[in-house]
């Protein structure tokens, strides 16, 4: 049996290279050797914060670009040579939850994010891809493997959170947290029609790109809580629209829901770790009863999602390649990039793993 090399969660607080046997490509499904790779924050919740559990040996990573190896044989859309875009969630699309239009809870809740959470990730020589038909996109022309590498989870997950909340033409709007999911929050929320954008954040690689993807206003966080840095702006207004994308939970939620107008949304992607319970504060709440409402989700996936997000680039809406800020080359360097996303060194946004399998 053909075998491969893979970064791997060894356990909790542990990671390390493992060798495992080439997954077997269903009827369905697709092998796929990666050609672009970036590591998450989710992977650092999920290695050193335990936010999904202890996982043994599981090849970590969600975010890829690729070419694949082996179909099966009832793929019909894809052959060995073909340059995909991987999404980060591979939903299926057989499911009930799909079929009600959750297909990113499909099977249980983050069901559809399969990738270093049900099963190894992309962080090695091969990975595997459910349902290749519906869950992959050729790569268009004209987009770059690292830019297309941005759409797979930042784009499509700061985008989902500006979706949801529910932004009125010309609206205000706050983002929470400006890492590149954040960021990708900002550029979705102007092509939404944003008016007022505030970003809520510090770091002046990311204010440099919040303000190119729209940011009208950047709030620092350590010069107060953001809900009196925003009310005092709008005149005690607040915003029509709130995106977590960043914080913490001991005052995000709070500052979130005291930002909102009545009748606004706040409008949740971040990875909630650290703690048991999310403390939604009664009194900025309206007791319950202030017509704010809170949402939240795990990105779309699929080959129709991606297409969308890639058009967003090919037609110059938004440019995905501002989030990355730094290069390495070779399958060995995954190690150093997952270190560099777990330091956060201050001019990093995200970087990116450039590989040149066999």
């Amino acid at each position: 049996m053909a075998t491969f090399k893979g970064f791997a969660m060894k356990r909790l607080n542990e990671t390390g290279w493992v060798e495992k046997e080439v997954p077997e490509c269903g009827p369905m499904d697709a092998i796929i050797k990666p050609t672009c790779v970036s590591p998450c924050t989710s992977d650092i919740h999920t290695v050193w914060e335990g936010a999904i559990g202890d996982r043994k040996d599981m090849i970590l990573g969600h975010e890829a670009v690729g070419e694949v190896v082996e179909v099966g044989s009832m793929v019909k859309n894809f052959k060995p040579g073909d340059k995909v875009i991987v999404p980060a969630i591979t939903p299926d699309w057989d499911d009930e939850a799909a079929q009600r239009g959750f297909p990113s809870q499909t099977m249980e809740p983050l069901g559809g994010w399969k990738f270093s959470n049900f099963k190894d990730g992309v962080f090695g020589e091969r990975f595997h891809v459910n349902m290749a038909d519906a869950n992959l996109l050729l790569m268009p022309e004209g987009l770059s493997d690292e830019g297309a590498c941005m759409l797979v989870d930042m784009w499509s997950t700061g985008m989902m959170g500006a979706e949801n909340a529910d932004i009125p033409l010309g609206g205000s709007v706050l983002v929470i947290g400006i890492g590149a999911v954040g960021l990708s929050a900002i550029a979705g929320a102007k092509l939404l029609g944003a008016g007022r954008l505030f970003a809520a954040g510090t770091r002046p690689v990311s204010v440099e790109v919040a303000k190119k993807y729209g940011a009208t206003d950047i709030i620092n966080y350590k010069n107060g809580a953001i809900d009196e840095q925003v009310r005092e702006l709008t005149d005690g207004a607040g915003v029509d629209s709130v995106v977590i994308a960043g914080g913490n939970l001991e005052n995000t939620w709070k500052e979130a829901i005291a930002s909102a107008k009545a009748g606004g949304t706040v409008s949740n992607v971040n990875y909630l770790s650290g703690a048991d319970n999310v403390l939604v504060p009664r009194v900025e709440w309206g007791c319950g009863m202030s017509n704010i409402n809170i949402k939240n989700g795990l990105c779309p996936g699929g080959a129709v999602r991606m297409q969308r997000l890639a058009d967003l680039a090919l037609y110059g809406r938004q440019d995905p390649e501002l989030l990355v800020t730094h290069k390495f080359k070779g399958l060995e360097k995954i190690e150093d990039a997952l270190y560099l996303m777990k330091e956060k060194p201050k001019d990093l946004i995200k970087p990116v793993v450039m590989l040149d399998l066999d």
